[in-house]
């Protein structure tokens, strides 16, 4: 009996052993770590609603992450709207955050997604509340399908995301 590879062979015509021999031999992964998802604190983001920090309303949203990370906070769809500047925005406030957040819109239309995001109006560090906001220019006949509304958050701290609003306004 002979050994070729992790495959024993006795007795089998020299023709079968080629076969045998030609097989991609199997291959072993290596754990490099496990992420264990037993505890929601894992995630290194947490989004919880904050009643005594607002700006309108009963209360804002508090994100708290240890990373950079992107956070949808809504999306519409059914605007038929053309031929306009659509204006997202918000009022933003953070806490120890080593970076910037920003906002970012997805705009869907026919033929393809677009976005804008608002990196010259930004809070980072410490801040009270801040309006930040982006803008997209839909061309006419250019329909927007769908909007997407997110807080890209670039490093670690806490942010505070309250009153958010989708306008538009008349093409200059």
């Amino acid at each position: 009996m002979k050994e070729y590879g992790r495959i024993w062979v006795r007795k089998i015509p020299s023709v079968f052993v080629l076969l045998l021999l030609a097989l991609p031999s199997q291959t072993f992964a290596e754990e490099i770590k496990k992420l264990s998802l037993d505890e929601s604190a894992s995630l290194g983001t947490s989004i919880v609603t904050d009643p005594k920090m607002k700006t309108e309303g009963n209360a804002s949203v508090r994100i708290s992450t240890l990373w950079p990370t992107t956070i949808c906070l809504g999306e519409f769809s059914g605007l038929n709207i053309d031929n306009t500047k659509i204006v997202y925005e918000a009022k933003v406030r953070s806490e120890e955050l080593e970076g910037t957040a920003f906002l970012e819109m997805w705009c869907h239309v026919a033929g393809g997604q677009y976005f804008s995001r608002g990196m010259n109006s930004v809070v980072t560090g410490t801040t009270d509340w801040k309006k930040l906001e982006t803008t997209f220019f839909l061309q006419p006949g250019q329909k927007a399908e769908r909007v997407t509304l997110n807080i890209v958050i670039n490093g670690k701290g806490a942010v505070w995301v309250d009153d958010v609003r989708l306008l538009k306004q008349p093409l200059k």
